[in-house]
């Protein structure tokens, strides 16, 4: 008789080496099961997703040692408890790159914060839009709103420089009359990133005797430039994977009218730098890194320069799961929830810039970038090669945002955040 192989096999097999084939089966089996439902979860855009990491336990997963503490994808649940959320830091930068202003509340506009990057300062030959990631001690220049409605132009911009510059104090209108401004020259390309081109007028001095704004400013960066406000002329924000039809504007920020971000997620990024400050091991090296300096991890959020800082969820990196929030005033107030609420775009792909040191203007050689480049890319599906910290927003209307309004969360994003 002839036996089919599979019989001859199978008759063939102890029963320890079946047991040991079923066992291997079962365990393929379990894995592929697994991937599929990760894959299918991700999926879902808006879906809560299973808690490869629940939030209560976000604060301990670097107790496996540090270099090895964020390999691995992290999903939340979502929903989950924010707490008493509350706006805790508003900040605003009348000049880009310069040094910003902490405030206790701050009208807005769907194009962002009142007066925040409302002027720039560009080369005089190119007209590219220069930044402290060029010149780091841009932000030792420290613009000041002085407003007064009983002035011709309801107040002034000042601006200073460190003592040791030996560049004058200058002011420029803060709101100039189109009379004004028809005498000022109009640039139609100051250019950001190679890509954006927004309009521009070159700024005059309130006072007449002395030295003009580009004068000052060009002694101070040792070459020709020019202090730049922004003109009337829309520009558009560029659409993001969350959303394809975005319709929104902005003045002379990066990409988007708002950055809002979290105290837990700064707390989280000093722990992770004191961490690697500390970790001797080649797995833990991070090359430039100053160990004694960033042993404790101390960094403060102007180097990132958000709009809108919040404090209260206890979660790190909260912000990148909200994908509308509603800010919501101590006090009722006027206006509806459409003026107040803030949709989250997207993430904020960071650059070296938050390595400048806000009081120095000196910049380090690896905090916290080549940190965040540690554990916080792949966030952005735009750009998964770049770290992020905080989101883009937008606004659906005018209003005023005071430090001490409560966040409530309208919409949800994913477990791994918009």
């Amino acid at each position: 008789m002839v036996v089919p192989f599979f019989d001859q096999h199978w008759h063939a097999q102890s029963s320890s080496s079946l047991s040991w084939s079923l066992a291997v089966l079962l365990v393929s089996l379990a894995g592929a099961l697994w991937t599929w439902s990760r894959t299918t979860s991700k999926a879902k855009i808006g879906a809560a997703t299973a808690p490869a990491c629940p939030p209560e336990l976000l604060k301990d997963d670097l107790q496996g040692g540090v270099a090895n503490a964020y390999t691995f994808e992290r999903e939340i649940t979502v929903p989950f408890d924010i707490g008493d959320t509350k706006v805790s830091k508003i900040l605003v930068h009348p000049i880009k790159s310069c040094r910003g202003t902490s405030v206790t509340e701050s009208r807005y506009s769907p194009e962002g914060l009142e007066n925040d990057r409302r002027w720039c300062i560009i080369e005089a030959e190119s007209h590219a839009i220069i930044t402290a990631r060029e010149v780091s001690k841009m932000v030792l220049i420290t613009p000041h709103i002085e407003v007064d409605s009983a002035a011709p132009h309801g107040g002034r911009l000042v601006v200073s420089f460190p003592e040791d510059s030996d560049c004058e104090t200058f002011s420029v209108p803060l709101h100039p009359s189109q009379d004004t401004v028809s005498d000022w020259p109009i640039i139609d390309d100051c250019t950001m990133f190679g890509k954006y081109l927004v309009q521009g007028y070159v700024c005059a001095a309130l006072e007449p005797e002395g030295r003009s704004p580009s004068e000052v400013l060009s002694d101070y960066f040792g070459r020709s430039v020019h202090l730049v406000m922004k003109g009337p002329r829309v520009r558009p924000c560029g659409p993001t994977e969350a959303f394809p039809e975005l319709k929104a504007s902005a003045v002379f920020q990066d990409g988007y009218p708002f950055l809002v971000a979290s105290e837990e997620s700064l707390e989280e990024v000093g722990r992770v730098i004191s961490r690697f400050a500390q970790d001797e091991t080649p797995q833990g090296h991070i090359g430039g890194i100053d160990r004694s300096r960033w042993r404790d991890g101390g960094v403060n959020i102007e180097r990132f320069r958000p709009n809108i800082v919040v404090k209260g969820s206890g979660v790190p990196f909260a912000e990148d799961m909200w994908r509308q929030i509603v800010i919501r005033p101590v006090e009722p107030t006027e206006g509806s929830d459409e003026t107040r609420t803030f949709t989250l775009v997207s993430k904020c792909t960071r650059c070296l810039l938050p390595n400048v040191d806000t009081t120095t203007g000196v910049r380090d050689a690896a905090v916290p970038y080549k940190v965040l480049m540690k554990f916080r890319t792949g966030k952005d599906p735009a750009r998964k090669s770049k770290a992020c910290f905080g989101c883009n927003a937008v606004v659906g209307g005018e209003g005023v945002v005071r430090v001490g309004d409560r966040i409530e969360v309208k919409e949800w994003a994913t477990g791994i955040g918009v």
